[in-house]
Protein backbone atom coordinates (compact mmCIF):
# COMPACT_ATOMS: atom_id res chain seq x y z
CA UNK A 1 0.00 0.00 0.00
CA UNK A 2 0.90 3.46 -0.82
CA UNK A 3 2.38 6.09 1.85
CA UNK A 4 0.47 8.17 3.71
CA UNK A 5 -1.69 10.84 1.49
CA UNK A 6 -3.67 13.44 2.36
CA UNK A 7 -7.23 13.90 0.46
CA UNK A 8 -9.27 17.41 0.75
CA UNK A 9 -12.17 17.22 -0.97
CA UNK A 10 -13.58 20.36 -2.82
CA UNK A 11 -17.14 20.29 -3.15
CA UNK A 12 -17.99 24.07 -4.39
CA UNK A 13 -22.03 23.61 -3.34
CA UNK A 14 -21.24 23.83 0.02
CA UNK A 15 -19.37 27.00 -0.33
CA UNK A 16 -22.64 28.03 -1.89
CA UNK A 17 -24.83 26.54 0.42
CA UNK A 18 -23.01 28.36 3.05
CA UNK A 19 -23.07 31.78 1.73
CA UNK A 20 -26.68 31.21 0.98
CA UNK A 21 -27.32 30.56 5.05
CA UNK A 22 -25.73 33.44 5.63
CA UNK A 23 -27.73 35.66 3.64
CA UNK A 24 -30.92 34.09 5.27
CA UNK A 25 -32.60 36.08 8.76
CA UNK A 26 -33.84 32.90 10.37
CA UNK A 27 -33.39 31.04 13.21
CA UNK A 28 -32.54 27.73 11.44
CA UNK A 29 -29.92 29.30 9.24
CA UNK A 30 -28.20 31.49 12.18
CA UNK A 31 -28.24 27.74 14.17
CA UNK A 32 -26.96 25.88 11.23
CA UNK A 33 -24.39 28.71 10.62
CA UNK A 34 -23.03 28.83 14.17
CA UNK A 35 -22.70 24.40 14.32
CA UNK A 36 -20.54 24.76 11.11
CA UNK A 37 -18.55 27.56 13.03
CA UNK A 38 -17.60 25.72 15.94
CA UNK A 39 -14.13 24.74 15.80
CA UNK A 40 -13.25 21.11 14.63
CA UNK A 41 -11.53 19.39 17.83
CA UNK A 42 -10.45 16.88 16.30
CA UNK A 43 -7.96 19.18 14.38
CA UNK A 44 -7.68 21.59 17.56
CA UNK A 45 -4.26 21.77 19.36
CA UNK A 46 -4.46 20.41 23.05
CA UNK A 47 -7.69 18.42 22.66
CA UNK A 48 -7.99 15.56 24.01
CA UNK A 49 -9.84 14.19 20.83
CA UNK A 50 -7.08 15.25 18.47
CA UNK A 51 -5.00 13.26 20.93
CA UNK A 52 -7.17 9.93 20.21
CA UNK A 53 -6.65 11.04 16.35
CA UNK A 54 -3.50 11.08 16.67
CA UNK A 55 -2.93 7.71 19.06
CA UNK A 56 -5.11 6.08 16.56
CA UNK A 57 -3.16 7.30 13.04
CA UNK A 58 0.14 6.00 15.14
CA UNK A 59 -0.86 2.38 15.55
CA UNK A 60 0.68 -0.24 12.82
CA UNK A 61 -2.71 -1.43 11.49
CA UNK A 62 -3.15 2.41 10.07
CA UNK A 63 0.42 2.43 8.99
CA UNK A 64 0.26 4.39 6.02
CA UNK A 65 -3.68 4.79 5.46
CA UNK A 66 -4.78 8.31 3.32
CA UNK A 67 -6.32 10.86 5.24
CA UNK A 68 -9.42 12.58 4.11
CA UNK A 69 -11.21 15.47 4.58
CA UNK A 70 -14.85 15.80 3.54
CA UNK A 71 -17.44 18.52 3.00
CA UNK A 72 -19.77 19.22 6.45
CA UNK A 73 -22.63 19.82 4.14
CA UNK A 74 -23.45 16.57 2.10
CA UNK A 75 -26.14 16.11 -0.51
CA UNK A 76 -29.25 13.73 0.86
CA UNK A 77 -28.67 10.89 -1.61
CA UNK A 78 -25.27 10.45 -1.02
CA UNK A 79 -25.26 10.16 2.94
CA UNK A 80 -28.87 8.02 2.90
CA UNK A 81 -29.58 6.88 -0.34
CA UNK A 82 -26.26 5.18 -1.32
CA UNK A 83 -26.03 3.95 2.29
CA UNK A 84 -29.01 1.68 2.84
CA UNK A 85 -30.62 4.33 4.23
CA UNK A 86 -33.81 4.73 1.92
CA UNK A 87 -36.69 7.62 2.04
CA UNK A 88 -38.59 6.53 5.27
CA UNK A 89 -35.48 5.33 7.24
CA UNK A 90 -35.95 6.76 10.69
CA UNK A 91 -32.13 8.49 10.43
CA UNK A 92 -33.32 10.62 7.44
CA UNK A 93 -36.31 12.36 9.90
CA UNK A 94 -36.17 15.96 10.15
CA UNK A 95 -36.32 15.52 13.70
CA UNK A 96 -32.96 13.69 13.62
CA UNK A 97 -31.23 15.50 11.02
CA UNK A 98 -30.28 19.11 10.26
CA UNK A 99 -31.71 20.01 6.72
CA UNK A 100 -29.81 23.31 4.91
CA UNK A 101 -33.07 22.58 2.12
CA UNK A 102 -34.65 19.05 0.60
CA UNK A 103 -31.16 17.98 -0.77
CA UNK A 104 -28.61 18.91 1.43
CA UNK A 105 -27.89 17.97 5.40
CA UNK A 106 -25.24 18.49 7.54
CA UNK A 107 -23.61 15.24 8.04
CA UNK A 108 -24.62 12.83 9.91
CA UNK A 109 -22.55 10.01 10.26
CA UNK A 110 -18.56 9.87 8.74
CA UNK A 111 -19.18 6.95 7.02
CA UNK A 112 -20.20 9.72 4.02
CA UNK A 113 -16.41 9.59 3.32
CA UNK A 114 -16.56 5.69 1.51
CA UNK A 115 -18.08 7.87 -1.17
CA UNK A 116 -15.77 10.58 -1.42
CA UNK A 117 -12.72 8.31 -1.17
CA UNK A 118 -13.80 5.94 -4.38
CA UNK A 119 -14.72 8.41 -6.64
CA UNK A 120 -11.44 10.81 -6.44
CA UNK A 121 -9.96 10.78 -9.78
CA UNK A 122 -6.34 9.12 -7.88
CA UNK A 123 -8.05 6.45 -5.96
CA UNK A 124 -10.28 5.28 -9.22
CA UNK A 125 -6.79 4.72 -11.00
CA UNK A 126 -5.40 2.77 -8.23
CA UNK A 127 -8.48 0.59 -8.14
CA UNK A 128 -7.83 0.08 -11.94
CA UNK A 129 -4.55 -1.19 -11.01
CA UNK A 130 -6.16 -3.42 -8.20
CA UNK A 131 -4.31 -1.88 -5.08
CA UNK A 132 -5.36 -2.34 -2.02
CA UNK A 133 -6.43 1.01 0.05
CA UNK A 134 -6.52 1.97 3.46
CA UNK A 135 -8.40 5.54 4.31
CA UNK A 136 -9.38 7.27 7.73
CA UNK A 137 -11.84 10.29 8.18
CA UNK A 138 -12.26 12.12 11.27
CA UNK A 139 -14.24 15.44 12.21
CA UNK A 140 -17.62 17.20 12.78
CA UNK A 141 -21.01 15.18 12.87
CA UNK A 142 -24.15 16.69 13.31
CA UNK A 143 -27.39 15.17 14.11
CA UNK A 144 -30.10 16.45 16.62
CA UNK A 145 -30.66 15.07 20.51
CA UNK A 146 -31.45 15.53 24.09
CA UNK A 147 -29.95 17.45 26.53
CA UNK A 148 -28.01 15.84 29.26
CA UNK A 149 -24.17 16.09 30.47
CA UNK A 150 -23.01 12.74 28.30
CA UNK A 151 -25.08 13.83 24.64
CA UNK A 152 -24.17 17.23 21.98
CA UNK A 153 -25.67 17.77 19.19
CA UNK A 154 -22.24 18.71 17.12
CA UNK A 155 -20.23 16.00 18.32
CA UNK A 156 -16.90 14.17 16.77
CA UNK A 157 -16.22 10.80 14.53
CA UNK A 158 -13.39 8.68 13.44
CA UNK A 159 -14.24 6.43 10.79
CA UNK A 160 -11.44 3.89 8.48
CA UNK A 161 -11.99 1.47 6.28
CA UNK A 162 -9.55 -0.84 5.08
CA UNK A 163 -10.44 -3.00 1.16
CA UNK A 164 -9.03 -5.04 -0.85
CA UNK A 165 -9.16 -7.42 -4.52
CA UNK A 166 -11.11 -10.06 -3.96
CA UNK A 167 -8.31 -12.18 -6.68
CA UNK A 168 -5.31 -10.35 -4.96
CA UNK A 169 -5.68 -10.31 -0.99
CA UNK A 170 -8.19 -12.09 1.83
CA UNK A 171 -8.89 -9.58 4.53
CA UNK A 172 -11.39 -11.38 7.25
CA UNK A 173 -13.67 -10.29 10.82
CA UNK A 174 -10.54 -11.39 12.44
CA UNK A 175 -7.97 -8.98 10.93
CA UNK A 176 -10.65 -6.15 11.92
CA UNK A 177 -10.87 -7.46 15.75
CA UNK A 178 -6.80 -7.49 15.49
CA UNK A 179 -6.79 -3.59 14.40
CA UNK A 180 -9.62 -2.66 16.48
CA UNK A 181 -7.84 -4.38 19.53
CA UNK A 182 -4.65 -2.31 18.96
CA UNK A 183 -6.27 0.99 18.12
CA UNK A 184 -8.41 0.50 21.54
CA UNK A 185 -4.92 -0.36 23.43
CA UNK A 186 -3.29 2.63 22.28
CA UNK A 187 -6.19 4.82 23.53
CA UNK A 188 -7.11 3.10 27.02
CA UNK A 189 -4.14 0.82 27.72
CA UNK A 190 -4.32 -2.58 28.64
CA UNK A 191 -7.53 -3.29 29.39
CA UNK A 192 -10.20 -5.92 28.49
CA UNK A 193 -12.13 -5.75 25.28
CA UNK A 194 -15.16 -7.79 23.49
CA UNK A 195 -16.84 -8.04 20.33
CA UNK A 196 -20.38 -8.56 19.93
CA UNK A 197 -22.77 -9.40 16.40
CA UNK A 198 -25.13 -6.17 15.85
CA UNK A 199 -26.31 -4.55 12.59
CA UNK A 200 -25.28 -1.70 10.36
CA UNK A 201 -26.89 -0.76 6.97
CA UNK A 202 -23.22 -0.24 5.65
CA UNK A 203 -21.33 -3.17 7.00
CA UNK A 204 -22.17 -7.31 7.08
CA UNK A 205 -21.18 -8.71 9.34
CA UNK A 206 -21.29 -6.20 11.56
CA UNK A 207 -19.44 -6.02 15.00
CA UNK A 208 -19.85 -3.85 18.38
CA UNK A 209 -16.81 -3.69 20.63
CA UNK A 210 -17.04 -3.21 24.31
CA UNK A 211 -14.08 -1.90 26.96
CA UNK A 212 -13.77 -3.13 30.70
CA UNK A 213 -13.50 0.07 31.84
CA UNK A 214 -14.09 0.31 35.74
CA UNK A 215 -15.27 -3.06 36.66
CA UNK A 216 -18.63 -2.08 33.66
CA UNK A 217 -18.18 -3.37 30.28
CA UNK A 218 -18.90 0.09 27.72
CA UNK A 219 -19.77 0.13 24.15
CA UNK A 220 -17.00 2.66 22.48
CA UNK A 221 -16.95 1.18 18.90
CA UNK A 222 -18.86 -0.24 15.39
CA UNK A 223 -17.42 -1.99 12.79
CA UNK A 224 -17.79 -4.91 10.58
CA UNK A 225 -17.21 -6.10 6.80
CA UNK A 226 -17.92 -3.48 4.01
CA UNK A 227 -21.11 -4.40 2.36
CA UNK A 228 -20.65 -5.45 -1.10
CA UNK A 229 -24.16 -3.54 -1.99
CA UNK A 230 -22.60 -0.44 -0.68
CA UNK A 231 -19.05 -0.50 -2.51
CA UNK A 232 -21.26 -0.99 -5.59
CA UNK A 233 -23.39 1.90 -5.04
CA UNK A 234 -19.87 3.38 -5.61
CA UNK A 235 -19.25 1.83 -8.80
CA UNK A 236 -16.37 -0.71 -6.81
CA UNK A 237 -17.17 -4.61 -7.73
CA UNK A 238 -14.33 -7.07 -6.61
CA UNK A 239 -13.30 -5.37 -3.71
CA UNK A 240 -14.09 -6.49 -0.07
CA UNK A 241 -12.71 -5.62 3.30
CA UNK A 242 -13.61 -4.08 6.84
CA UNK A 243 -14.53 -0.83 8.22
CA UNK A 244 -15.25 0.72 11.67
CA UNK A 245 -16.15 3.89 13.13
CA UNK A 246 -16.22 5.42 16.86
CA UNK A 247 -17.31 8.84 18.43
CA UNK A 248 -14.43 10.56 19.63
CA UNK A 249 -16.18 12.09 22.35
CA UNK A 250 -16.82 8.90 24.06
CA UNK A 251 -13.61 7.36 24.50
CA UNK A 252 -11.85 10.78 25.64
CA UNK A 253 -14.75 11.15 28.34
CA UNK A 254 -13.64 7.15 29.14
CA UNK A 255 -10.65 7.60 29.32
CA UNK A 256 -10.45 10.54 31.52
CA UNK A 257 -14.20 9.88 33.63
CA UNK A 258 -15.06 13.31 32.73
CA UNK A 259 -18.40 14.20 34.05
CA UNK A 260 -19.72 16.03 31.34
CA UNK A 261 -19.28 16.42 27.84
CA UNK A 262 -19.25 20.13 28.04
CA UNK A 263 -15.90 20.53 29.95
CA UNK A 264 -14.35 19.19 26.32
CA UNK A 265 -15.54 22.44 24.81
CA UNK A 266 -14.22 24.73 27.98
CA UNK A 267 -11.74 27.98 27.52
CA UNK A 268 -11.29 27.84 31.58
CA UNK A 269 -7.67 27.19 32.12
CA UNK A 270 -7.81 25.64 35.57
CA UNK A 271 -10.04 22.67 33.60
CA UNK A 272 -8.41 22.39 30.00
CA UNK A 273 -4.73 21.71 31.63
CA UNK A 274 -6.55 18.65 33.01
CA UNK A 275 -7.76 17.49 29.50
CA UNK A 276 -4.98 15.15 28.20
CA UNK A 277 -5.51 11.56 27.80
CA UNK A 278 -4.17 9.34 30.55
CA UNK A 279 -5.34 11.81 33.29
CA UNK A 280 -8.33 11.50 35.16
CA UNK A 281 -9.95 14.84 35.55
CA UNK A 282 -10.64 16.74 38.92
CA UNK A 283 -13.54 19.10 39.29
CA UNK A 284 -12.24 22.39 39.50
CA UNK A 285 -15.52 23.24 41.78
CA UNK A 286 -18.89 21.74 42.34
CA UNK A 287 -21.07 25.05 41.23
CA UNK A 288 -24.69 24.68 42.29
CA UNK A 289 -27.01 24.43 39.95
CA UNK A 290 -30.29 26.37 39.27
CA UNK A 291 -33.58 24.85 37.91
CA UNK A 292 -36.38 25.78 36.34
CA UNK A 293 -39.66 24.59 34.89
CA UNK A 294 -41.57 25.57 31.83
CA UNK A 295 -45.03 24.30 30.99
CA UNK A 296 -46.88 24.67 27.94
CA UNK A 297 -49.46 23.03 25.93
CA UNK A 298 -48.17 22.57 21.79
CA UNK A 299 -50.04 20.71 18.76
CA UNK A 300 -49.32 17.10 18.84
CA UNK A 301 -46.24 17.70 15.56
CA UNK A 302 -44.57 19.50 18.67
CA UNK A 303 -41.05 17.72 17.46
CA UNK A 304 -38.85 17.75 21.18
CA UNK A 305 -35.08 17.74 19.57
CA UNK A 306 -36.36 21.02 17.42
CA UNK A 307 -37.16 22.21 21.24
CA UNK A 308 -33.93 21.17 22.67
CA UNK A 309 -32.37 22.82 19.60
CA UNK A 310 -34.44 26.43 20.92
CA UNK A 311 -32.89 25.83 24.16
CA UNK A 312 -29.76 25.34 23.40
CA UNK A 313 -29.54 28.21 21.43
CA UNK A 314 -30.56 30.40 24.47
CA UNK A 315 -29.09 29.02 26.95
CA UNK A 316 -25.64 27.51 25.16
CA UNK A 317 -23.26 25.54 27.50
CA UNK A 318 -25.14 27.03 30.73
CA UNK A 319 -27.87 23.79 30.32
CA UNK A 320 -26.81 20.81 31.75
CA UNK A 321 -29.43 19.29 31.29
CA UNK A 322 -33.71 18.76 30.01
CA UNK A 323 -35.41 16.55 31.70
CA UNK A 324 -39.12 15.91 30.87
CA UNK A 325 -41.04 16.14 34.36
CA UNK A 326 -44.95 15.55 32.85
CA UNK A 327 -46.27 15.34 29.47
CA UNK A 328 -50.43 14.47 28.80
CA UNK A 329 -53.55 14.83 26.74
CA UNK A 330 -56.68 16.24 27.88
CA UNK A 331 -58.98 16.94 24.89
CA UNK A 332 -61.82 18.54 26.93
CA UNK A 333 -59.44 21.03 28.21
CA UNK A 334 -56.69 21.14 25.75
CA UNK A 335 -58.58 20.91 22.87
CA UNK A 336 -58.16 18.71 19.90
CA UNK A 337 -54.78 17.26 18.94
CA UNK A 338 -53.43 19.42 21.54
CA UNK A 339 -50.47 18.12 24.10
CA UNK A 340 -49.26 19.40 27.43
CA UNK A 341 -45.35 19.09 28.25
CA UNK A 342 -43.42 19.93 31.45
CA UNK A 343 -39.56 20.38 31.18
CA UNK A 344 -37.64 21.00 34.06
CA UNK A 345 -34.05 23.09 32.89
CA UNK A 346 -31.22 22.87 34.60
CA UNK A 347 -28.50 25.49 34.53
CA UNK A 348 -24.74 25.22 35.66
CA UNK A 349 -21.23 26.18 34.79
CA UNK A 350 -18.67 24.39 34.90
CA UNK A 351 -16.08 27.09 35.79
CA UNK A 352 -18.32 30.05 38.09
CA UNK A 353 -21.59 30.00 39.96
CA UNK A 354 -24.37 30.82 38.17
CA UNK A 355 -26.60 34.30 39.07
CA UNK A 356 -30.42 34.17 39.34
CA UNK A 357 -30.67 36.91 37.68
CA UNK A 358 -28.47 35.76 34.40
CA UNK A 359 -30.62 32.76 34.57
CA UNK A 360 -34.15 34.12 34.72
CA UNK A 361 -33.19 36.27 31.48
CA UNK A 362 -32.08 32.85 29.72
CA UNK A 363 -35.39 31.09 31.18
CA UNK A 364 -37.69 34.53 30.03
CA UNK A 365 -36.24 34.35 26.35
CA UNK A 366 -37.21 30.61 26.20
CA UNK A 367 -40.39 31.55 27.26
CA UNK A 368 -41.14 34.03 24.15
CA UNK A 369 -39.84 32.00 21.62
CA UNK A 370 -41.55 28.61 23.27
CA UNK A 371 -44.61 30.51 22.12
CA UNK A 372 -43.63 32.20 19.10
CA UNK A 373 -41.66 29.22 17.47
CA UNK A 374 -43.91 26.42 18.55
CA UNK A 375 -47.15 28.27 18.61
CA UNK A 376 -47.42 26.97 22.54
CA UNK A 377 -49.68 28.14 24.58
CA UNK A 378 -47.70 29.05 28.28
CA UNK A 379 -49.41 27.60 31.07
Amino acid sequence: MKKNKIIEIDFPEERKLYQELKQRNDSEAKRLLRFLNMPDLSRTKDSPLKEVVTRALQVTSLKGFDIIKIPEIVPTHVLFDLFNMPPGHPARSKSDTYYINDEYVLRTHDTVFWYYYLNHPDIKKRIENKETLGVVCFGKVYRKDEIDRSHMNVFHQFGGLYIGPDDKVIITPDDLKSALSEIAKSIFGDVNFRFYDHTFPYTDPSFEMEAEINNQWIEILGSGMARKSVLSNFGLTGYHGWAFGFGLERLAIMNMSLPDIRLLWSDDPRIRKQLHLGNTYVPVSKYPPITRDISFIVPKSFVPNNYFDLIRDLGGTLVEEVKLLDSYENPEKFGKDKISYTYRIVYRSNDRTLLSKEVDKIQDEIYKQTAVQFNAELR
